[in-house]
């Protein structure tokens, strides 16, 4: 019978009086890919992997081949401390990107900056980052980008800082300049 108690001797517990006994880990000792999941509330680190990619990948859209190969040459850290393959890489592959097609036309293509058919305004970057970025419903497109942004910004000199800054359109840069 689904009514039924088959033990009756185990003691009901009050959820609210349960200790936590972790210690929130300070935002400097956090990885890379700890510090996008938290602060734009992705589920997991494969979520904020994605997420940052494509992030990535609409940045060096808008920038030079030598502009987006400075950024790259700051950002040799660990995404994540693992035994996982599958989060096993730097910052650096990320900017890169997993695609081997997609690298390759960053690396041959003008930058989308300026007057054309394919200039990428802050609307554009940011309807591209929220259908190319798989992002979960209950994450802020905006949020979510800010923490890539904000991680970013941690691994960079305040010269890669503002190079990015000014590739950026009018309010993605805001955006980054918050974060």
């Amino acid at each position: 019978m689904p009514d039924q108690s088959f033990r009756t001797n185990i003691p009901e517990v009050d959820p609210t009086e349960i200790e936590d006994t972790r210690t929130a880990i300070a935002d400097e000792h956090r990885s890379f890919l700890e510090k996008v999941q938290v602060k734009a509330g992705f589920a997991d680190p494969y979520d904020a992997r994605d997420f940052t990619e494509v992030v990535f990948r609409v940045m060096r859209d808008l920038m030079t081949t030598e502009a987006s190969d400075r950024v790259e040459a700051e950002l040799h850290t660990e995404a994540v401390p693992t035994d996982e393959k599958a989060l096993q890489f730097e910052v650096a592959d990320l900017w890169r990107d997993s695609n081997p097609l997609v690298r390759f036309l960053s690396r041959v293509r003008p930058p989308w900056q300026g007057p054309g058919i394919f200039k990428i305004d802050s609307d554009r970057f940011l309807f591209r980052v929220a259908n190319e970025g798989g992002k979960p419903g209950t994450v802020d497109r905006e949020q979510a980008v800010k923490a890539v942004f904000s991680a970013t910004k941690d691994e960079l000199s305040e010269e890669r800082i503002q190079e990015i800054a000014s590739w950026l359109p009018d309010y993605v840069r805001q955006l980054w300049e918050q974060a």
